[in-house]
């Protein structure tokens, strides 16, 4: 269920990384876990991934907490029926960057959500 403040899920694979912007400025780490499959990958720096809802939330935790802004810039979205790669610039103001590889599929509900979340994979 989408927490009451946050916009719907994202009906589109382009709009995923603009749905997550907009949960993870207002700070509400309930509203960014809704934007990925329960046994979704979440690739750290070290390149280690972990899946599952609890150590995605611990993977997102440090970056919500420091408490600035993210921006995103889609570079490039492939989509292939329910299935979608994103190549997608972002900076936290000021305090980190990267280029993330993500992988997000159209679940049975019509909405776009992440299967792999790769942040610092670089394209």
């Amino acid at each position: 269920m989408t927490h009451p403040k946050a916009r719907p899920l994202p009906t589109r694979a382009q709009d995923v990384p603009a749905a997550f912007a907009e949960r993870f400025n207002r700070g509400d780490p309930q509203a960014v876990q809704e934007l990925y499959e329960v046994e979704a990958a979440f690739v750290p720096e070290s390149g280690a991934a972990v899946h599952g809802t609890v150590d995605i939330a611990r993977q997102n935790a440090p970056f919500l907490g420091l408490g600035v802004p993210i921006s995103v810039r889609p570079r490039r979205v492939h989509v292939a029926g329910d299935i979608g790669l994103l190549i997608v610039d972002w900076e936290i103001e000021g305090k980190v960057s990267g280029t993330a590889t993500d992988v997000v599929r159209r679940g049975v509900d019509g909405y776009w959500r992440y299967v792999i979340d790769s942040p610092f994979s670089g394209a």
